[in-house]
């Protein structure tokens, strides 16, 4: 799976990994850079300590999307 990004999304992308608080937004962003640069999917699990399919997941997501976020934001307070 090959990925490209065009100028400003890669620059939109680097600015938001320099002000990211949330490491896994920033593991996202790098997955999605380092895949874009030519990196294979096992290097770039290796290097940030994830698994093959998360990094694959992070990729496909990104290419679907183009968002980094985490739609899972919990469930509601029942009590």
């Amino acid at each position: 799976m090959k990925i490209v990004l065009t100028s400003e999304e890669k620059k939109a992308l680097e600015f938001r990994h320099q002000h990211e608080r949330d490491g896994r937004v920033r593991d996202k962003i790098k997955s999605v850079l380092l895949r874009e640069e030519g990196w294979a999917l096992g290097k770039i699990a290796q290097a940030l300590r994830l698994h093959n399919d998360t990094v694959s997941r992070y990729v496909i997501e990104y290419m679907r999307s183009k968002k980094i976020d985490f739609s899972n934001k919990g469930s509601r307070e029942k009590l």
